[in-house]
């Protein structure tokens, strides 16, 4: 990395490797874009005729593909960006709205994900207590509560000052002292905790699966099957992105005047976690799939 002493004379980084991401972004965008939106469009379709059977988990999974079309709607104009050399030519406010809704499709995934993960554990750990308990009407509660704050604690993105020099969309090079508290919260409240819960509540559900004598060879491995496709989403497309966000906001908050060449040098590497994160939108169907998909055959316990 390239010495730096001197605080900044620019609000902006200069010479941030914008055209090595190029080719990558534009064919993830895409390729995520043309497989999700049938994926989803199809897994939104199905959860919601299990949703008239009163099933409780599709009201979890019909949310989670609601939540990725609404964001997969937004790719193309990601794509348009990201040619255009990260120069965001259609306005600040659909700038400020795409933003809002890629910050708010990865939190309320999260948070979805720890919603799936918890009904499963309330269903088989505690299966006399919840009859009666878990229901529709509750899990549309928890869902729209979800959705409410996630979008409440974004809303300051509408707020943001404009920079005239700044041509970029939500790729604020340096961090500011704002945007990197905001990202130590987001890390917090938006990955770790819900990581904690998400270990916790699979692991009980391991553990009750072995010891339950209630459940087929086939119950069990379903169970298994999507509790271990839940830890692997979350770690492939959450976890490098968040690991990098912190990272940048510790590098911030102890070289606040001279952050732009570790900038420069991480960029590519977050480039590809953010692809990553954008690949979660073809990966949760995977979890209707295994809710519902597996016939039932013979699987030795």
């Amino acid at each position: 990395m390239e010495n730096c002493t001197d605080t900044n004379n620019s609000s902006t980084c200069t010479e941030i490797p914008y055209k090595d991401s190029k080719t990558l972004l534009v064919a993830v965008y895409s390729i995520v874009f043309a497989i999700g939106l049938p994926a989803n469009c199809l897994t939104s379709l199905l959860t919601f005729v299990q949703i008239q059977r009163n099933k409780v988990i599709a009201i979890y999974i019909f949310s989670l593909s609601v939540c990725e079309l609404m964001y997969l709607s937004t790719l193309p104009l990601w794509i348009i960006y990201v040619q255009n050399e990260h120069q965001w030519t259609m306005g600040a406010k659909p700038c400020r709205i795409t933003g809002f809704i890629f910050f708010c499709n990865i939190y309320i995934s999260i948070l979805l994900l720890c919603c799936i993960s918890m009904d499963r554990y309330v269903a088989l750990v505690y299966a006399l207590e919840s009859r009666g308990r878990r229901g529709q009407k509750k899990a549309i509660i928890i869902v729209f509560f979800l959705f409410a704050v996630v979008a409440i604690i974004h809303t300051p993105v509408f707020y943001m000052e404009d920079q005239p020099e700044n041509k970029t969309c939500f790729e604020t090079l340096p961090l500011d002292i704002k945007l990197a508290s905001f990202s130590f919260a987001r890390f917090l409240f938006g990955f770790a905790i819900p990581f904690i819960i998400l270990i916790f509540t699979n692991y009980k559900i391991f553990q009750s699966t072995k010891t339950s004598s209630s459940l087929t060879c086939h119950q069990k491995a379903k169970v298994k099957y999507l509790a271990i496709a839940i830890i692997v989403i979350f770690l492939i497309c959450f976890a490098p992105y968040h690991v990098v966000l912190i990272i940048r906001s510790i590098y911030f908050m102890f070289h606040q005047n001279c952050s732009c060449p570790f900038e420069k040098e991480i960029y590519s590497i977050f480039t590809v976690f953010l692809c990553l994160a954008t690949a979660n939108s073809i990966a949760d169907p995977i979890i209707y799939v295994l809710v519902n998909g597996q016939k039932k055959k013979k699987i030795p316990c």
